[in-house]
């Protein structure tokens, strides 16, 4: 896929902050993949972006529910984790192109499961140095990202 590519390093505050960053830039229909090992920092981004758009509750990971929704927030937002998935073609079960389809944004955690069928126009971000004081944040941008992605 054609499109920016980078990267930067944050500790946890740096990664929530740029989780704010980037709660103002998302919109209706976008997907937002969040790769990285376990203990990353995943989760973490996903909480900080759900709090920046208005969520106050708990954000439980998604592992055993596979799919948490926040339909009150603007966008409404699914929290995706694939984790579980022992084979892409599960993913059409949740239902995802669904929420997109219906104005809602989607948060993938471990979306190297569904392989080339992830969403071509998909924001990629790696997180990399689990256990860590710092984390290596870096990032493939499609064309429908650019001018949003880095967030300023």
């Amino acid at each position: 896929m054609a499109g920016l590519a980078g990267g930067l390093t944050l500790d946890e505050a740096g990664l929530a902050a740029l989780a704010g960053r980037l709660a103002a830039v998302i919109r209706a229909g976008d997907v937002i993949a969040l790769s990285g090992e376990l203990g990353a920092g995943k989760t973490t981004l996903a909480r900080g972006l759900l709090a920046a758009l208005g969520h106050g509750g708990e954000v439980p990971s998604p592992t055993f529910t596979l799919v948490q929704t926040y339909p009150d927030l603007a966008p409404p937002v699914a929290h995706v984790d694939l984790y579980r998935l022992e084979h892409p073609a599960e993913v059409e079960a949740l239902g995802l192109d669904d929420w997109l389809e219906g104005g809602g944004a989607l948060l993938v955690e471990w979306p190297e499961r569904l392989g080339a069928a992830c969403w071509p126009g998909r924001l990629w971000l790696r997180i990399e140095g689990a256990g860590g004081p710092t984390r290596r944040l870096t990032w493939d941008v499609p064309p429908a990202w650019e001018g949003r992605w880095p967030p300023a």
